[in-house]
């Protein structure tokens, strides 16, 4: 757990500093011995640490401002703070702008290495979580030069830029098409899969939402080539090949 790790003590302190960062070597961390934030800033331009073990009161730029600067430029980079007062505000107002975790001094050496080892393993559990929430990408669906984001009901003319206003209704209508790819369905299927089912949604106004649709999609309305219609039957939508 402790192999090749670095740990960045700041605090303006000597004692405290070297005190915190012997006891570190000691139980097999690489430690970074730095007089302020000034030093860790510095520092960060070599090369990131592990963890960020960060005194609050300090001349000059403070350990709040420090934990907002990290965690605005490093979200992911772990802080533990170390305050010498009794003030809550201050453990609060740190554990709001992302610190990791807090620690009195002066601090119990062995509690401190304790700490350092459960924020780790936090931090690189959500490393391994964190791929999983990256945003999917939109749902596309492509008629000809025009496309439909199933996310953003948008349609849009990727030659123009331009976009079609979708009715909810027609949106309803488009969708179920698209996620019944090349199976015929009749106007009374077409009005459960849309939920159409309204005192105006009888059968001709099913007609009626897809010229428009079409009129939206088909470069030639009149000679449709996504939604064509099966004589007798309903409606079939052939997606775009290629």
């Amino acid at each position: 757990m402790t192999e090749e790790l670095r740990i960045a003590v700041v605090d303006d302190d000597v004692h405290t500093r070297e005190t915190v960062a012997d006891y570190l070597e000691l139980h097999a961390f690489a430690v970074l011995r730095l007089d302020g934030a000034a030093a860790l800033r510095a520092a960060l331009e070599g090369g990131m640490p592990d963890l960020v073990v960060l005194d609050l009161h300090m001349p000059g730029e403070d350990g709040l401002s420090l934990i907002r600067f990290l965690k605005e430029r490093h979200p992911h980079l772990p802080v533990i703070m170390l305050t010498s007062t009794a003030s809550a505000i201050d453990r609060v107002v740190g554990l709001e702008l992302g610190a990791d975790d807090y620690l009195a001094k002066p601090a119990e050496l062995r509690e401190l290495v304790a700490r350092i080892r459960s924020v780790l393993r936090r931090a690189r559990l959500a490393a391994t979580i964190a791929p999983q929430s990256a945003p999917t990408p939109p749902r596309l669906v492509r008629f000809g030069r025009r496309v439909l984001d199933l996310d953003s009901r948008r349609l849009r003319d990727e030659t123009s830029g331009e976009e079609a206003l979708l009715q909810t209704s027609e949106f309803a209508l488009l969708k179920a098409f698209v996620e019944h790819p090349g199976r015929v369905l009749s106007r009374e299927q077409l009005l459960d899969l849309a939920n159409a089912r309204d005192p105006d949604a009888f059968d001709r106004a099913i007609d009626v939402r897809i010229a428009r649709i079409r009129k939206k999609i088909e470069v030639d309305p009149g000679e449709p080539v996504f939604i064509r219609t099966v004589r007798g039957a309903g409606y079939v939508y052939e997606p775009e090949r290629g």
